[in-house]
């Protein structure tokens, strides 16, 4: 894919604006999805931050459940932050009870392990070789596990207590697939979104 690809932005929860003026920065269409026929017309996705939860009831709701994993399979590139990591885990721990997910990634996404609201912080860490960068963590899951087709992109910890029990995968690619458990659209740092976009001329 050599012109700007177009990438829809889940438009059901989060930072939907963010997002889009990120990639936008990065050299892409950009525009909000939230029926199928947006989602028809994109390139690819990013499922920003929100509340898993919600976000799952709220596809069903905008009958957008099926489309997603239909696309998904089928080989979209697909980037999740946040509640968009666990939506793309093909497990998760700490989920509420029938909580399901669109799948594509073979990892177990533990769900609001960093810890609740009040527990966000900041960290720096190194993304997929690109140099330190500040993430922002808000309720955020971690990376229990993954599988062999997994690539992990980053690590963190938490600096500020003594329970965290050390550093913790929150990024990590699987094929067309992408997923943090930070936020990197709030920081006005484009290299996650560029390195998106650079997946996407890839498909």
């Amino acid at each position: 894919m050599t012109s700007a690809p177009k990438i829809g932005v889940l438009a059901l929860q989060g930072d939907v604006r963010e997002h889009v003026r990120a990639l936008e920065s990065s050299g892409a269409g950009a525009m909000p999805v939230r029926r199928q026929e947006e989602l028809d017309a994109v390139d690819a996705l990013v499922i920003p931050g929100g509340e898993s939860t919600t976000m799952w009831k709220l596809a069903t709701a905008f009958e957008l459940l099926e489309p997603l994993r239909m696309r998904i399979k089928e080989g979209m590139p697909a980037y999740g932050s946040c509640a968009g990591m666990i939506m793309l885990a093909d497990r998760i721990e700490g989920g509420i009870e029938g909580q399901q997910t669109l799948g594509g990634i073979d990892m177990v996404v533990r769900r609001n392990a960093f810890g609740r609201q009040i527990d966000s912080f900041e960290a720096d860490l190194d993304f997929a070789s690109r140099g330190l960068m500040r993430a922002v963590f808000i309720r955020a899951p971690w990376v229990e596990s993954v599988g062999p087709e997994v690539d992990v992109l980053g690590r963190a910890r938490r600096e500020d207590t003594v329970s965290d029990p050390g550093d913790r995968i929150v990024a990590v690619r699987q094929g067309p697939l992408l997923a943090t458990s930070f936020h990197p659209e709030l920081t006005g740092d484009a290299r996650v979104h560029s390195y998106f976009v650079e997946m996407v001329r890839e498909f």
